[in-house]
């Protein structure tokens, strides 16, 4: 696991030169060392249910055992994958297990893992069009043709519309990078005074809008999160949100960006974009949908509704990698006016000049993103487009969508628990109701449901979270890892029980 010796050995002639030529890529080297690998990593997904899903070590453990400096000389490969079992595997939250309720699924499969070879294997760093033609256009068939899953308008197209798609790392850059552009549009258009500037979401939005905004430059006084209530289902209410735009005008602030969610992290609500749209239109605001986990499910017919009023809005979002089967990390970004992105994030150094680029025949995708460099990510995408196709990426997400019911339906045959909001995806949140024969108040509700929570991922049999909404402590059960069956659904349920029995035995 590395040498201790460095500082000993560095003043010896004889250790400065390594005992064999140098070759950092041998052909024949990475042949067997990757097939030792993809065993291994094969190994470790058939294996991966005799873990523990939550990692049990405590902190700086790895610390504790790893060496101070890196190894002087080469150490056998062997070795390595030994100290990856031994040390790296227990520091894990197994988040492919069968058995990972939590948060929301990071989703896998083999299509999309050969991607991931592939986009490693051509190691592109497609800035723009001439450093890869095939990133790019790759990119952009791809990006089209999940917006025609979705039943995007053609005006998010790049074929047969203004439009277009790029795929970003997270959410967070998604929602960056179209802020700016709103900011910067409005600045030009208006001479604006940046300190005047205000944008909206609800206090269901995604926690990164606000640290976005900051990184934007917006004053965190004009950073705004309505108040959303449990009879919507905690969606943004257009009522709400039009009251506070005219307060804002009122008091002679400018209303720049709304972000609407599609499938809110603590419960999957669905803000109403159709007339959050209308109100937002009536004063000029970017309206921006983060739809990173409940987008996926739009692809099949009954959940495209949640996409209603999609047309009035100028950006959206969502994130394969959630529900999609792709890997950490993909965010799909689709703007109608991708002038306004190039506009606000465009450099032209003298080094990346072009004719091509200079013809504005191309994308250059640097224009479109934070950063300059990128991964060819879309080829990952591809693969999983085209080796399961929509019939079976919709099967995917009804068999969620189905064992989900199912778990809410225990849930709702035990008298001892209550779902909190209506599920609409893979998600369903509940908790442990108030004992009848207890006369402690909401505060005792919560302690049983911590216990409770704290029982069940300590088991090491199962790992769920929980979030709290409306001062309402409640539990997340989130059905949609790629390895999840219904059998591992029922045994949670059981586990859950069991604990609830333990508890109330206790309380009496």
């Amino acid at each position: 696991m590395g040498s201790l010796e460095y500082s000993s050995n560095i003043n010896n002639d004889d250790d400065h030169e390594p005992s064999q030529e140098f070759k950092p890529l041998d052909v024949e080297d990475f042949r067997q060392k990757a097939h030792q690998v993809v065993d291994f990593i094969a190994d470790y997904y058939q294996n991966i249910e005799t873990y523990p899903v939550l990692s049990q070590v405590q902190p700086g453990y790895i610390r504790s055992v790893l060496p101070e400096t890196a190894p002087y000389h080469s150490e056998p490969f062997d070795d390595i994958l030994k100290d990856i079992q031994n040390v790296i595997v227990p520091g894990m939250t197994h988040w492919l297990s069968p058995n990972f309720f939590a948060y929301f699924p990071a989703t896998v499969s083999t299509a999309a893992f050969i991607g991931e070879m592939l986009c490693t294997c051509f190691n592109s760093v497609g800035f723009n069009w001439l450093a890869s033609p095939a990133a790019t256009e790759l990119e952009m068939v791809v990006m089209d043709w999940l917006g025609k899953l979705l039943k995007l308008p053609d005006c998010f197209m790049f074929g047969g519309g203004s439009g277009g798609g790029v795929i970003q790392n997270t959410t967070s850059e998604a929602i960056l990078v179209t802020l700016v552009a709103a900011r910067d549009q409005d600045l030009a258009n208006n001479g604006g005074d940046m300190c005047k500037l205000v944008v909206y979401g609800s206090d269901q939005t995604h926690s990164t809008f606000t640290k976005v905004c900051k990184l934007a430059g917006i004053l965190p006084r004009n950073i705004r999160s309505i108040k959303t209530m449990i009879e919507t289902g905690f969606a943004l209410s257009p009522v709400s949100f039009r009251k506070v735009v005219e307060a804002d005008v009122a008091a002679g602030l400018v209303p720049l960006y709304l972000c609407a969610t599609l499938g809110t992290t603590s419960t999957t609500a669905v803000d109403p974009l159709e007339p959050l749209a209308d109100v937002a239109r009536e004063y000029n605001m970017w309206v921006h949908v983060d739809a990173a986990y409940g987008g996926s499910a739009c692809i099949c017919p009954e959940f495209r509704h949640y996409l209603n009023g999609v047309e009035r809005v100028d950006s959206l979002s969502l994130s394969p990698h959630k529900w999609l089967l792709t890997y950490m990390d993909c965010c799909c970004l689709w703007v109608k006016k991708p002038s306004l992105l190039t506009k606000a994030l465009s450099t032209n150094p003298e080094y990346l000049r072009n004719k091509q680029s200079e013809s504005d025949t191309v994308v250059d995708y640097k224009d479109w993103q934070v950063g300059t460099g990128r991964r060819f990510k879309s080829i990952r995408l591809w693969l999983v487009l085209r080796s399961y196709g929509v019939v079976n990426l919709q099967s995917h997400i009804r068999s969620d969508v189905r064992m989900a019911k199912i778990f809410e339906g225990l849930v709702k045959s035990d008298s001892r628990f209550e779902i909190v909001v209506p599920r609409k995806f893979g998600l369903v949140c509940f908790r442990l109701k108030q004992p009848n024969y207890n006369g402690y108040g909401s505060g005792y509700v919560e302690m049983l449901n911590r216990k409770l929570l704290d029982l069940v991922n300590s088991s090491g049999r199962v790992y769920m979270t929980h979030t709290k909404v409306g001062d309402m402590y409640m539990l997340r059960f989130a059905v949609g890892s790629t390895l999840t069956e219904e059998r591992h659904v029922v045994a949670a349920w059981k586990l859950i029980k069991e604990g609830a029995d333990a508890l109330f035995l206790k309380s009496r």
